[in-house]
């Protein structure tokens, strides 16, 4: 769920820019103002930012040694593990390179100064329910799915009724919303005219109980992160109630949606990688504003593997768009990212956009700077914008490219190109070669593409 605007980056301004900026849209009367909400997040969060703290000054995980952790901060050995998963579900904390030793992440960093900081870690933390309280052990998995799958509507509902919902109606909402989600699946009937295709499958009756307990489990979930409260507890919860923190969260993702339904390009019911089609031919704004539409209707971890995937594919021009995409997803993307960064077609493009979202230098696996890019990535990454560039028919924006090489002549572009291992490199340097009007250079060029092809490389 992308709820909080991300801080802009400092980014050279897009040459052409067509869009209007839209105005935040202004809440409801009952949403509290963000400086009291970012406190209220800030008091849900206090111990497990006490915890993070502990482990930046130990340098060690918690997990490596609860009975410390548990000794020096008052706390049980349970309490340490639950408010150490809360950490890092609230990218409190990042690992470091051995696994055991962390270092205190951006939101760590800014906890105290700034309210976006603290909102996006509780937003981030109230994005990932179901893992902050696991399901029971013994749960059907599939059950559990549709559950969380059929969470959002039931929080939805709460928001609008502005008041405590009875567990007999969220049961009903449940019940009902279960039932769509299993008529929305796929089906497949035997071939003949005469095959009466299946009928979707509803809640049978002895599923019922089995959906009340793991409804039990979702709403202590949800009240464990501070999203919502119960009230008189029996078997199962009777009423239930949206925080205020929880209610901002469903407005606003309620909100995006009434945005994204309004998207000019009609790409929101698209994959990504049509989406992403669409958006290849609309200038900087409209298309940001059609990433944003896009990601408004998915759920944020999805969406990011998503488009992750679809960066992971052969088009160049699609992966440069997929990371531009994902700069509309901003901080909630990060751990994915990163570890994008282990895969060689992804590296380049994912130590840019760390670079770009934690203001610093990115770093390698022994936790050593490396600048953004290493000269053989910058030169990987040049052949792949180029084949993009060269894909798409701009032959001119090919010859601009050049300016942005790495080297400082076509020459040592050409040397440094033969040996990055790109699998387009033979296409671009074939494209060069056509492109550029000096007859010298394209001799050179044409004569390393061949050795490229024949293996001289």
């Amino acid at each position: 769920m992308r709820l909080v605007p991300q801080t802009p980056a400092q980014r050279p301004a897009a040459p052409r820019r067509t869009a209007v900026a839209r105005r935040p849209p202004k809440p409801p009367r009952g949403i509290a103002p963000q400086d009291r909400l970012a406190r209220q997040a800030r008091g849900l969060l206090a111990e497990a930012v006490r915890l993070a703290h502990w482990a930046q000054r130990a340098g060690v995980s918690p997990e490596t040694d609860v009975r410390r952790a548990a000794a020096e901060l008052g706390m049980t050995e349970s309490q340490v593990r639950d408010r150490w998963s809360h950490a890092r579900l609230a990218g409190l904390v990042e690992p470091g390179a051995d696994g055991a030793a962390v270092r205190a992440g951006w939101r760590l960093r800014a906890w105290d100064q700034d309210d976006t900081a603290a909102l996006r870690g509780w937003v981030a933390l109230f994005d990932a329910w179901s893992l902050a309280r696991p399901a029971p052990q013994d749960a059907d998995p599939g059950l559990v799915s549709e559950i969380v799958a059929a969470i959002p509507q039931l929080l939805s509902v709460m928001q609008l009724s502005d008041g405590p919902v009875t567990a007999a109606g969220l049961i009903d909402l449940l019940t009902q919303r279960i039932t769509e989600l299993r008529a929305e699946r796929p089906t497949t009937s035997a071939e003949g005219p005469d095959d009466i295709p299946p009928q979707p499958e509803g809640i049978a009756q002895r599923e019922l109980g089995e959906l009340v307990r793991l409804l039990g489990w979702a709403l202590d979930a949800l009240a464990e992160v501070g999203a919502l409260t119960l009230h008189a507890r029996s078997r199962h919860p009777e009423h239930a109630r949206l925080t205020d923190l929880g209610g901002w969260a469903v407005w606003t993702k309620l909100e995006q949606i009434c945005i994204a339904a309004q998207s000019p390009a009609g790409n929101i019911e698209q994959s990504a990688v049509a989406m992403l089609r669409g958006c290849a031919a609309l200038t900087p704004g409209p298309a940001r504003a059609e990433y944003r539409a896009w990601l408004a209707a998915r759920s944020t971890g999805p969406a990011v593997t998503e488009l992750l995937d679809a960066a992971r594919g052969e088009d160049a021009l699609i992966r440069g768009l997929a990371f531009e995409a994902l700069r509309a997803v901003g901080a909630p993307a990060l751990a994915a990212v990163r570890a994008a960064v282990d895969e060689p077609v992804l590296r380049p493009y994912a130590l840019l956009w760390l670079a770009d979202q934690e203001g610093g230098d990115p770093r390698d696996h022994t936790d050593t700077p490396i600048g953004v890019l290493t000269r053989a990535e910058a030169t990987w990454l040049w052949v792949d914008t180029a084949s993009a560039a060269h894909e798409n028919g701009a032959e001119r924006l090919l010859l601009d490219h050049l300016d942005s090489a790495p080297q400082p002549t076509v020459a040592q572009l050409v040397d440094e190109i033969r040996v990055c291992g790109h699998p387009r490199t033979v296409q671009v340097l074939l494209a060069l070669a056509a492109a550029h009007p000096d007859p010298a250079i394209t001799k050179r060029v044409r004569r390393a593409a061949f050795q490229v092809h024949t293996g001289g490389a």
